[in-house]
């Protein structure tokens, strides 16, 4: 699996098992994300081809033993690529955009899940430090974008990843916003030397939940 297809991976095992998710009273409770997606037109202008759609499911006991319940969060993946052609790799499959839905949890009225504090860096940090997907990343601008009807700000940061054996530097756009109970993160990577970030921020743009 590629560098960037992991980063997407670590996400959402991110989100699926940070922080508390509150206290229940025995048997099985699921919480599970409806799935995004990005309008197929503008996909098509950009260049980016979906990769699917996918659960990423995370079942954990929480509570006391004895009365621990058995949580399951269900988390959707839906990923897009793009072939780049870049020196020493030649064409790859380097440009990649996912958008991960995670259910806010919410139990008598709370949210649980972690995602309503974190903030673009946190969300960048989380993964770089459980599961090194990135190296050397750093802020280096953010900007104001509507993604379905909310206004959200996507940063944008430099960072150093690995493809095929080389170290490549790359660009990653973040952002998150909450929409009918589920928390949507986008991401989107490329390489530094093909600028994409027209196309990442129209995908944003055309983000659709539910689908």
């Amino acid at each position: 699996m590629r560098r960037t297809q992991l980063l997407v991976v670590a996400l959402a095992v991110v989100l699926a098992t940070s922080g508390c998710l509150g206290v229940f009273s025995g048997g099985t409770t699921t919480f599970e994300a409806e799935p995004a997606d990005v309008d197929e037109a503008a996909a098509s202008q950009t260049g980016f081809e979906k990769n699917g759609t996918r659960d990423s499911v995370v079942t954990r006991e929480v509570g006391p033993e004895g009365v621990s319940e058995t949580v399951q969060v269900v988390n959707k993946v839906t990923t897009y690529e793009k072939a780049l052609e870049i020196p020493l790799l030649g064409t790859a499959r380097l440009g990649v955009f996912s958008i991960v839905s995670s259910p806010a949890v919410e139990v008598a009225g709370q949210t649980f899940n972690p995602l309503a504090d974190y903030s673009n860096d946190r969300l960048v940090q989380l993964v770089t430090n459980r599961f090194g997907s990135l190296s050397g990343v750093e802020r280096v601008s953010s900007r104001q974008l509507t993604v379905l009807g909310t206004e959200t700000t996507v940063t944008k940061y430099a960072a150093t990843t690995t493809a095929q054996g080389q170290n490549i530097d790359v660009f990653v756009h973040v952002t998150k916003v909450r929409h009918e109970g589920d928390f949507l993160v986008g991401i989107g990577v490329y390489p530094q030397q093909l600028d994409q970030e027209t196309d990442i921020l129209s995908l944003l743009r055309a983000v659709e939940h539910p689908v």
